[in-house]
């Protein structure tokens, strides 16, 4: 288990660029794969300035892991990938499944509102 550190929002929201990566893994392979990529977010969360937070997600069919990648310079991914310690791990889950990376922009940050809601 990885410890878990406390990470605040705050309104209006800084420029933030989310990498999402949809890794769709190999028969069978779910769990390892879930596994390699918490160990490539942990390492990042620990050594990286530019990580700001990431989400990990199993999808329900069992087909595919999405990890939703909070950072703060379009940069960082080049500097990610210069470590050499952070490319093994990636070239590990290369083995359980193909994956893509898309790259955004948040241009809106919406949060409830539910004061002016009809029933």
């Amino acid at each position: 288990m990885f410890p878990v550190s406390q990470t605040a929002f705050s309104a209006p929201p800084r420029a933030t660029i989310f990498i999402v990566n949809v890794i769709h893994v190999y028969e069978g392979k779910l769990d390892e794969a879930f596994q390699i990529i918490q160990d490539i977010v942990h390492y990042v969360s620990q050594r990286k300035r530019d990580f700001l937070w990431s989400s990990i997600a199993k999808s329900t069919d069992g087909k595919t892991i999405v990890n939703v990648e909070a950072i703060s310079s379009v940069d960082a991914v080049e500097h990610f990938f210069s470590d050499s310690i952070f490319a093994a791990k990636f070239a590990k889950l290369k083995k359980v499944s193909q994956f893509e990376f898309h790259t955004y922009h948040v241009d809106d940050l919406v949060f409830p509102n539910l004061d002016g809601a009809g029933s």
